[in-house]
């Protein structure tokens, strides 16, 4: 994930420590950790929003055999000061003596093993209160600040030698009104003349940049852009991190992850290269793509499917990221997406002979996408995770794409660190939080980190069980179910159909602190989390039939898995809900005007209601010209023609159910006036209606007391129109 949008949750701990630590006339405020396990007291077993977040959250984590250590970073929060602080721990290989190493009021993060695991590096404010490069010892002891930059550093990576180290960090973007009219100093406007001048949730006035920097006696000095005078993201915004770059063994060259386009042509593309920079030479050398590659000419108001752009041999022409060298430095391994314009492609693993330039993809046996990689000891075979029938397994391949299932069981791994002959991952479920695993060669399973242990100990867990039904069209859909922790099958329970997002993101065994199953059956639901049609895990053609085709058989999918699980006596079907966010808020809309009378409330979250609306409102029009088709003037188009004609907004006349909106005004992915316009609606229809609106959350709801509101106000617009 790109740097940034976590750091806009790692400041507001940042700005406690910088305050507490600079300003001695104010109170030092007290560690978020504070809260001992002793004190967290979970009453009648029920999950609540004040336990998911008292929960604290593993983020990155390293390994050092020779230390024989694991180092973590675990995040905080607090409710009552609406906060957040990371914190560095080791603990021993078996996941015994757990430290924790920090400790001040200051959050640190991404802490990495280096000399050789006697040291470890990290990000944390600086002298100049900017994020900075520091070491300390393995014990938490020795702190010292290594990088002094003048701007924060959002990630880092040292050189195998460590003689240098890639830095991260904001350059100017663009130009600012008062470099067009510098005696304008106090204007607040912008002059706009091209596309991307939003994303995500910011306004486009820096980009991350790679800043190669030298490192002597624990000092790093003379950073110098990579990129230099280049306007081009590296990371690729807004979910890019350091996983993006690689140093080869021998700490000579640099391949990093890159798309250089801007403004409208970036607007519409996900082609991304993998570039090899020699440090020495400076030369840089782009493999994905001869020298004299020229690129097509591209309508960017038809779907690039349609244009068939991407029939160019053997050229990578989609996503192409993460470069991994192996230890031999013969080769390097990338993610790789076949397709242009297709956010959502298949992530394949692509391998590079660097000698011959020879490209082997060798994940093709397996109909999925590739999640995280790394090469495993002899250079010769490389594992991997990816979701298939709704769980995220490991997986092993050679160089000639031989594909090995290492795991198995109802779980997700969403990480892989190649240590030796064995494996450490994270792993999650639909009933447990992250927590770290050893994993063997055979597959078997050894928790490392116990986090949660204490709360978890202290909740009543729903049980979550696989699901079949027939579809429509004689196929098989895979829903999980899951069921309140005391389950009685003699009653009936109000029941919730879960519309997943993406379009294409898999409904695997997740743990969300939104979007928490667990916190549903607590409240006394039954829910039902279909893979209807468009999610990946289960072959290329049931990923791929939801591209312009919004209200087709991912629709039928939903309503077939919400009437099968009817046909339980336990499912009191006059008392169903339908819920979900982004393309599942979108679902809602759209069900609502076609649910025939099936469900008694509706909850839509940052969904699109007006797809003429959302295709000229998005930042990202790759993603609309590929799922709608193109441009909605395009009459011509039986694609297009069919996509628009279901869009939400024109079945407002069938809308006869209660209805919760909710929108971050910061989410520049789908505005917040797509919410407002469906809340507007309801209300002139005379349909009972609530509006949440968060001024400062973008696409998610990350600040922990919106959080709890989130919470607050899902369960009280359920229970309202559920319970009575």
């Amino acid at each position: 994930m790109y740097k940034k949008l976590t750091l806009t949750v790692l400041l507001g701990g940042l700005v406690i420590g910088a305050m507490a630590q600079h300003d001695g006339a104010k109170k030092r405020q007290p560690l978020l950790t504070a809260m001992k396990a002793k004190d967290i007291k979970v009453a009648d077993g029920l999950m609540t929003p004040e336990v998911l977040w008292a929960m604290g959250r593993i983020g990155s984590y390293d390994v050092s055999e020779k230390a024989g250590l694991i180092v973590e970073d675990v995040t905080y929060y607090s409710v009552e000061r609406n906060k957040s602080q990371h914190v560095i721990k080791t603990m021993k290989l078996d996941g015994s003596d757990v430290k924790q190493l920090t400790k001040s009021a200051m959050s640190e993060s991404d802490p990495v093993f280096i000399q050789n695991g006697t040291r470890i590096a990290f990000l944390s404010v600086g002298t100049n209160r900017k994020l900075q490069v520091w070491s300390m010892n393995t014990d938490g002891s020795n702190k010292q600040q290594m990088s002094n930059e003048p701007d924060d550093v959002e990630g880092f990576i040292f050189s195998p030698d460590e003689t240098k180290i890639i830095l991260i960090k904001e350059v100017k973007y663009g130009k600012s009104t008062t470099d067009i009219y510098p005696d304008l100093e106090k204007a607040s406007g912008m002059v706009i003349d091209d596309l991307m001048y939003r994303h995500w949730d910011e306004t486009v006035t820096s980009i991350p940049h790679p800043f190669i920097a030298d490192v002597t006696d624990g000092k790093i000095h003379d950073a110098s852009d990579i990129l230099q005078d280049e306007q081009f993201e590296c990371p690729m915004k807004p979910f890019g991190g350091i996983e993006q770059l690689a140093w080869s063994p021998d700490s000579r060259k640099i391949a990093y992850t890159c798309r250089k386009k801007t403004g409208l042509a970036y607007s519409i593309s996900t082609d991304s290269d993998i570039y090899l920079y020699d440090t020495a030479k400076g030369q840089i050398t782009n493999l994905c793509k001869p020298a004299d590659y020229k690129e097509p000419e591209i309508d960017p108001t038809i779907s690039m499917k349609e244009q068939k752009v991407n029939a160019q041999g053997d050229l990578n022409m989609g996503y192409d990221t993460n470069p991994q060298f192996s230890a031999d430095g013969k080769y390097i391994a990338w993610l790789s997406m076949a397709r242009n314009g297709y956010e959502s492609d298949r992530n394949r693993l692509c391998v590079y002979e660097i000698a011959t330039g020879k490209k082997s993809y060798v994940t093709e046996k397996f109909e999925s996408g590739v999640d995280n990689f790394a090469w495993l000891p002899g250079n010769k075979s490389l594992c991997f995770t990816g979701v298939w029938h709704g769980c995220t397994m490991l997986y092993t391949t050679d160089l000639k794409g031989n594909v090995k299932k290492i795991t198995d069981g109802q779980f997700d791994l969403n990480s892989v660190k190649s240590v030796g002959k064995r494996y450490l991952c994270k792993q999650q479920s639909m009933k447990n939080p992250t927590e770290l695993f050893w994993i063997d060669a055979k597959g078997k399973m050894t928790q490392v980190s116990r986090e949660n242990d204490h709360i978890m100990s202290q909740l009543k867990i729903g049980d979550v069980k696989p699901r079949w039904v027939e579809t429509v069209d004689g196929k098989q859909l895979h829903s999980w179910v899951i069921y309140p922790a005391d389950f009685d099958s003699t009653k009936k329970y109000p029941t919730l159909l879960f519309c997943e997002g993406g379009p294409q993101s898999p409904v695997s065994q997740f743990w969300s602190y939104r979007w928490n199953f667990q916190i549903m059956a607590a409240n006394g639901y039954i829910i039902i989390a279909p893979n209807r049609r468009g999610l990946p895990g289960f072959g290329m053609e049931w990923l791929e039939e939801i591209s312009t085709n919004y209200g087709g058989n991912c629709m039928n999918d939903y309503l077939t898995a919400i009437d099968d699980l009817c046909k339980e006596p336990y499912v009191d079907k006059d008392r169903l809900g339908c819920v979900g966010a982004s393309f599942g808020g979108f679902s809602a809309y759209w069900l609502a005007g076609h649910h025939n009378k099936r469900f008694k409330a509706f909850i839509a979250h940052d969904g699109f209601f007006n797809m003429e609306q959302q295709y000229l409102e998005t930042e990202e029009l790759w993603f609309t010209n590929w799922d709608l088709g193109g441009a909605f003037w395009r009459k011509d188009s039986e694609a297009v023609k069919r996509s628009y004609a279901q869009s939400p907004h024109l079945f407002v006349d069938k809308w006869d159910t209660p209805i919760l909106c909710i929108h971050g005004e910061k989410d520049y992915r789908i505005l917040a006036s797509q919410g407002m316009a469906a809340f507007n609606a309801a209300k002139l229809r005379g349909i009972p209606a609530q509006l949440l609106l968060f001024p400062d959350e973008n696409h998610w709801v990350l600040k922990p007391q919106n959080g709890v509101l989130w919470q607050r106000t899902f369960f009280g617009w359920l229970d309202k129109w559920l319970k009575k």
